[in-house]
This record gives structure tokens, C-alpha cells and sequence, in this order.
């Protein structure tokens, strides 16, 4: 395998597949893999950002997005994105997926999650009720290199850091611990059998205690009431916020553009026992995408309700609903997201996925990178009134889900913070990847640290110009802009 530099935008290549036979190698044949990969590619190569001057234009790549998007939604969009250059990178990933294209990588493949930005990691309620970390959005995951998840998370945290006014070296400090702690996991895994990883978790609680000594007591303080939180976020709360008592059924609340029941958007074009029925049906074309005991578990609940949904920043203009289920009464609500899933933004430079489900894309990467998946987890595909099919993903709308507020972590928080998350990255490429490989690649030293922090400011500076962009496409007209936040 060429080892070399990714794809340029537009040219599409298809050598990013798993492998599925590293374990025909000895862990010697392995690491020799890595450190020829290391000889081709140096660690200090991954620095460079040097963008060329036929860059593609940021806004027009946002402008090719819309076209699939719902008109009516696509300003919501851009104005999330322009409220700073961090939402701006938040929503911006295929941007940058056009910008990494074009940056060394090793070949070395995983299942990369495709917008592993600070925000897209969280705490959720595992199977067995226990608060676990994770990386929580897999919209755009598929096989690819393990340096573009890297390299998005960590200008995410430069990004982050100078929104919060930290001093260069404060921000310096945060990217580099954030990439040492997923080297050094890296390597650790490495060390490791193939179901110790397949086990690894970042369960919340021995997160807290590992951390113990380096919060201070308002830090230890937000972290619990945000756990007990947490445990509170769930169909039941969802029910009481966002519905209302109609004839003695649940109904979800108006709140346009935000979130429109289905009432009002069918209006009198159709019958709505006629949509109650088609959209049972579309439910239980779902439930056979879950394993069985699941499968069974859904069969208890009954359609009651639906709205469509906005969601996120970069998802807004995808098609997202929220279905309410009952169980055995009106206490026994079961709220379903359910999300439109469109090809990667990293497929226009790795090729095309070899599911023809994008819905069965998005589920097969989330369970192979997640250590503990929601058990409603499944896809669909449907027709919708425009005649056009479209793929989707189905989970749970509320299951214990907590995020943490970037906008007020200190710097010492921050730090922490990313290296869980850098943690957490290197534990979900382990799974797919060769970690051997990978670790050996990386080695023992800080070169690759230094160098990821190094790319982290060269992209933040980027980044801050195409949020200008976007302000100024705004106010010249050539986009229209809704601000709701």
C-alpha cells in the first residue's frame, strides 16, 4: 500500500478498507509495518498545512450541501455556523475533509468517525445503566485515515480555546496533551489482547476517580450535577417538555421552524389514519434492522406522535423526526429519533461506501467504533412526499445524554477534557484498526504531539478566515442567514 498523500479533492480513490488480516501478522511483522510507514511519511510532515491556491471555496462546498437540504432550514443552518468560528467549525466538515485530502497520511486505515470534534463526544447511558464517555455522532463515519480524526479533534480544541480567550500557550498545551494522550493510549492498546480493547470503556464514574486529584472543587461540583442530570434525561422527561395533553393522548408541541408536529405539515393533504398506518410500516421495516430481543422489546410500544426536528449544526437541513411510542400507558413513552443520513463528506475524496444503506453505514460504524451502542439503534430507508428515497438512522432522542459546556470550561478543565477525549479516539481506532501498526507509527516521543498542535493553529487561522467568509456571504447577499440560538 502507497503511503503517500490522501486524495485531492475530486479525485476519489478507493484504497481506504479496513483490514481484516493484520492478525495473520505476528505483532513484530506488525510494528515493522508502522515503522516503515514512519520512514515514508515522517511525524513531522503532519505539520504542514499549506492550503493551494485552487482551494476549494468554502461557502460554495456549504452552497453544494444545501441542494439536498430543506430550503426552508438551510438559513437556520449558515446562521448557527456564524455565530463564532467555532460553531462555524462545527458545521463545517466537509471543508475540511477537502482540506485534509490534500495532508500526508500513513495508510494505515480505521474506521474513522469523519467529524470527531469536541463536541461530538459525551456521556450516554450504556445497556447496563452506566454512565459512559464516548464519541457520540457518526453522520459522516466510514474507513479512512485515523490522522484526519485526529487532526479535526485537535484544531476543534484550538478552536475551542480561543473562543475562551486562553493565551497561546494555554492553548498550546491543551492540543498537545489532547494528541500525547491518544499516543500514548495508542501504544497502550497495542500491549493489549483483542477483547481487552473490545472491553475498554471510559465508564464516568472510574473517569472521576482517575481525575480525582486534578479537579478543584467547582469542577468536581459541575460534574456531578451533571451526571445527576444526566440520569434524568430520558422519553419521560422528553414527553413532559415537549408535548401536551390532547383527548387524553400526548401530542408534541408546535415550536416552527424548530419542531413542527406532523398535523401541521400533513395538513389536509392526507389521512391520518392513512400516515398512522404507513408510518407502522416504516416501523417495522426499522425493527428488523435490531437484533432480536430488541426486535421484541419495540413490538410492546404504538405509534402516538411525530414531529419533524432540528437538530445540531451541521446536520440542520437534513430531514429529522421524532416519533413518540407508548408502551403499556401514557407513563411509558419511548421517544425515537429519527435522522436522514446522506453519503459521508469523507466519501468525495475515499470513494463510496460499501453499504447502499447511508442509514446501515452510519449504525455498522457507530456500533464498530462505540464501546457500548443504544439498543434502539437500527436504520430504514423511505420514500417521501416528493417521490425521492432516502436513507435514515434510528436511536433513542434522550437515553441519560449529557454534553459539557465548552463555552465555560476553564483551561485546566479543558486540558482534561481533551485527553479523555484523545483517550476515547484511541480506544475506538484500536477497535478497527491495526494498533500495532498505528503505535509503532507514532513511537515514544512527542515529534507527532508537537506537530498535531503546530497543524491545530495553521487550521484555526483558516478556520477564523472562512467564518469571515460566511459573515460576508451573509451580508453581501449571496446566502441568507436565520439566527434562532
Amino acid at each position: 500500500m502507497s503511503v503517500t498523500m490522501a486524495a485531492r479533492p475530486g479525485k476519489v480513490t478507493q484504497r481506504y478498507r479496513l483490514d481484516s488480516a493484520p492478525g495473520q501478522l505476528t505483532p513484530e511483522e506488525r510494528a515493522v509495518r508502522g515503522k516503515a510507514a514512519r520512514a515514508e511519511v515522517p511525524l513531522e510532515s503532519h505539520a504542514e498545512f499549506d492550503p493551494p491556491p485552487n482551494r476549494p471555496d468554502p461557502i460554495s462546498l456549504l452552497e453544494a450541501q444545501a441542494q439536498t437540504r430543506l430550503p426552508d432550514l438551510v438559513p437556520v443552518r449558515y446562521g448557527r455556523m456564524m455565530v463564532s468560528p467555532f460553531t462555524y467549525f462545527r458545521g463545517a466538515a466537509l471543508p475540511m475533509a477537502a482540506d485534509l485530502a490534500i495532508t500526508p497520511v500513513s495508510g494505515l486505515s480505521v474506521q474513522a468517525c469523519g467529524d470527531a470534534h469536541l463536541s461530538n463526544f459525551g456521556v450516554f447511558g450504556s445497556p447496563e445503566r452506566r454512565l459512559v464517555f464516548d464519541v457520540n455522532d457518526f453522520d459522516e463515519t466510514m474507513p479512512g485515515p485515523w490522522e484526519w480524526d485526529v487532526k479535526r479533534l485537535a484544531a476543534s480544541l484550538e478552536v475551542a480555546a480561543r473562543g475562551r480567550g486562553f493565551p497561546a500557550k494555554k492553548r498550546a498545551a491543551i492540543v498537545a496533551a489532547t494528541v500525547a494522550r491518544y499516543r500514548q493510549a495508542m501504544r497502550m492498546f497495542a500491549g493489549q489482547t483483542d477483547l481487552a480493547v473490545w472491553y475498554a470503556r471510559a465508564d464516568i464514574e472510574e473517569v472521576r476517580q482517575q481525575f480525582q486529584g486534578q479537579l478543584g472543587a467547582k469542577q468536581h461540583k459541575r460534574l456531578d450535577k451533571g451526571m445527576a442530570k444526566a440520569r434524568t434525561r430520558d422519553s419521560m422527561q422528553e414527553v413532559a417538555k415537549l408535548t401536551r395533553e390532547v383527548d387524553g393522548q400526548p401530542r408534541i408541541i408546535s415550536d416552527p421552524p424548530l419542531l413542527i408536529p406532523i398535523d401541521e405539515l400533513i395538513a389536509e393533504r392526507v389521512d391520518r389514519a392513512e400516515f398512522v398506518k404507513q408510518i407502522t410500516g416504516l416501523i417495522g421495516g426499522y425493527r428488523r434492522s435490531l437484533q432480536t430481543d430488541r426486535k421484541y422489546l419495540l413490538e410492546q410500544f404504538e405509534f402516538c406522535d411525530m414531529a419533524r426536528k432540528v437538530v445540531g449544526v451541521g446536520s440542520v437541513g437534513t430531514r429529522c423526526w421524532i416519533i413518540l411510542l407508548l408502551g403499556r400507558d401514557g407513563s411509558d413513552p419511548l421517544f425515537l429519533q429519527v435522522k436522514e443520513a446522506e453519503a459521508s463528506v469523507l466519501s468525495h475524496f475515499l470513494g463510496t461506501s460499501k453499504y447502499s444503506n447511508q442509514g446501515q453505514r452510519v449504525v455498522a460504524g457507530q456500533r464498530l467504533m462505540q464501546a457500548s451502542s443504544d439498543i434502539f439503534l437500527g436504520w430504514q430507508r423511505g420514500t417521501g412526499p416528493d417521490g425521492k428515497t432516502r436513507d435514515f438512522y434510528v436511536r433513542q432522542l434522550r437515553d441519560w445524554k449529557f454534553s459539557l459546556d465548552i463555552d465555560t470550561m476553564p483551561a485546566r478543565g479543558m486540558r482534561l477534557y481533551g485527553e479523555l477525549c484523545g483517550w476515547t479516539l484511541a480506544r475506538a481506532h484500536a477497535r478497527s484498526g491495526d494498533r500495532i501498526a498505528i503505535a509503532s507509527y507514532l513511537g515514544g516521543s512527542d515529534k507527532f504531539d508537537r506537530a498535531i498542535t503546530q497543524f491545530s493553529v495553521a487550521y484555526a487561522d483558516q478556520n477564523e478566515r472562512d467564518h469571515a467568509a460566511l459573515v460576508a456571504a451573509a451580508s453581501s447577499g449571496r446566502i441568507t442567514a436565520e439566527h434562532d440560538l
